[in-house]
């Protein structure tokens, strides 16, 4: 006699310990869901509330203040709209602040637009030499794949615009304004990437027909020459001088006499660029020694991006001495993680998601590293520190997002946060212990160009 079998089932063998989806294990599934209330009520509220609603911890939300015992902003925050400059607009924001206090005036921007311009036709020359150095790799190598996915991004990282404003100086607002593409890169971005992934084609095509590196090399320049022109017609004509003139809080008028942005970035810009460095805490490697990310950087023959891993008390302890002597901070971090726009909170219990669903979200942060569930996605600055006993509780943060967000643009980032989503911050190297300066002048360690430490310079902000 033959036994029927249900569909999808396999004689002999358990739900549990086949490898498909079998009718009998869909079965159990569903009547396990359906036998406990507490799904069914879960699944009534999601249906009509959102999850962030849903899950938000009143406890959290009401017991978060927003006063801190340092506080150095007194400006309205910036704008980066809908473009991913925000590792511009922060750096900006810590230059401004010195830039502010020499020329006496509560409000100061320079131009986002000057160094967005050349950092993406220095990304393309930078982008092109690679496809020249990988030229004998396959097409189906991993690495040309990783640079012919996203040739052209609008992130990027400290030492990036470090190398920009040493080539190219600064220009303020007024020199060189916002352009709607400047404010909303995706339809000047796609063109820009097309180009690029079409120059690649051409280059990759003359190395297999024999052509040598300086025939490439002319070819990429007649590359470079369509980039230009598609940025000039996107985002306008870089000055070459600068005429600044204005009146500071005092009612006192001042002119300067016309300067290059070189010349304008040397007076306005007050931070010694060189004597900083770029901290991270990666939890997957060895603290104390430097890393490096292959294929990340913008200017060919610039300054590597290096970072120096420390650990989180190290980078807290950095952050907290630079504020208290008067000095915003530069930092990266997940900014999308357990964040809450209206009231400005970023607080690493602020959703209570796990009851929702009956699951646990247990991976720490080296875990979550590993496994791709958080990179550093954004670039801000703290402008304050709420310190009790010499220990931080929260911090005050300038984010690059519109007034109508936060605390008027300002947001409050719980410690707890700082500790699970704050990977990197750019800090002055006498701050540093002096082994962890004698590491900074170590090689450094490279990693693959898909780790998450380089995601900042991919990110769209």
């Amino acid at each position: 006699m033959t036994t029927a079998k249900t569909p999808g089932s396999t004689p002999g063998k358990t739900p549990g310990n086949v490898p498909g989806l079998t009718a009998g294990r869909l079965k159990e599934l569903d009547q396990t869901f359906t036998a406990d209330p507490q799904w069914r009520r879960m699944q009534n509220a999601v249906t009509q509330v959102s999850i962030p609603d849903l899950t938000l911890s009143r406890d959290v939300l009401f017991q978060t203040d927003h006063t801190f015992s340092i506080h150095l902003d007194d400006w309205t925050v910036t704008n980066q709209k809908s473009s991913g400059r925000c590792w511009m607009f922060a750096a900006l924001n810590v230059f401004r602040q010195g830039a502010m206090k020499k020329m006496k005036v509560r409000s100061f921007e320079f131009s986002q637009s000057y160094p967005m311009f050349w950092d993406k036709l220095e990304r393309a020359n930078y982008f092109l030499e690679n496809i020249i150095a990988t030229a004998d790799q396959p097409e189906d190598s991993r690495e040309l794949w990783y640079l012919l996915e996203s040739p052209l991004d609008d992130g990027g990282q400290w030492n990036m615009f470090v190398n920009l404003i040493h080539k190219y100086g600064a220009v303020p607002k007024s020199a060189m304004p916002e352009t709607e593409s400047s404010s909303n890169t995706g339809r000047m971005n796609s063109v820009l990437r097309e180009q690029l992934r079409q120059g690649a084609l051409h280059l990759r095509t003359l190395h297999a027909g024999g052509k040598k590196v300086d025939d490439l090399r002319r070819a990429k320049h007649e590359i470079l020459a369509v980039i230009y022109r598609i940025l000039r017609i996107h985002l306008g004509s870089p000055p070459t001088k600068v005429q600044w003139q204005w009146t500071d809080k005092d009612n006192k008028f001042h002119r300067d006499r016309p300067m290059t942005p070189q010349q304008f970035a040397a007076k306005y810009i007050t931070l010694p660029l060189d004597q900083y460095a770029c901290l991270v805490h990666d939890p997957r490697h060895p603290y104390g020694k430097p890393y490096t990310v292959r294929f990340l950087g913008n200017i060919v023959g610039g300054d590597p991006v290096v970072y120096l891993n420390v650990d989180i008390e190290t980078m807290k302890r950095l952050a907290m001495r630079t504020l208290k002597e008067g000095q915003v901070v530069w930092f990266g971090c997940d900014v999308g993680k357990h964040m809450r726009d209206d009231p400005g909170i970023w607080d690493a219990h602020l959703y209570e998601v796990g009851p929702l669903y009956g699951a646990e979200f247990r991976m720490n942060k080296a875990e979550r590293l590993r496994f791709r569930q958080t990179l550093m996605t954004h670039a801000m600055v703290f402008t304050g520190v709420d310190v009790l006993d010499d220990r931080p509780r929260r911090w005050r943060v300038e984010n690059s997002v519109s007034a109508d967000k936060g605390q008027k643009g300002f947001y409050t980032m719980n410690d707890n946060w700082f500790d699970q989503y704050v990977f990197e911050i750019s800090a002055h190297k006498k701050h540093l212990p002096v082994k962890l300066q004698q590491a900074l002048k170590r090689k450094p360690i490279e990693l693959p160009p898909w780790d998450p430490m380089g995601s900042l310079a991919r990110s769209s902000g």
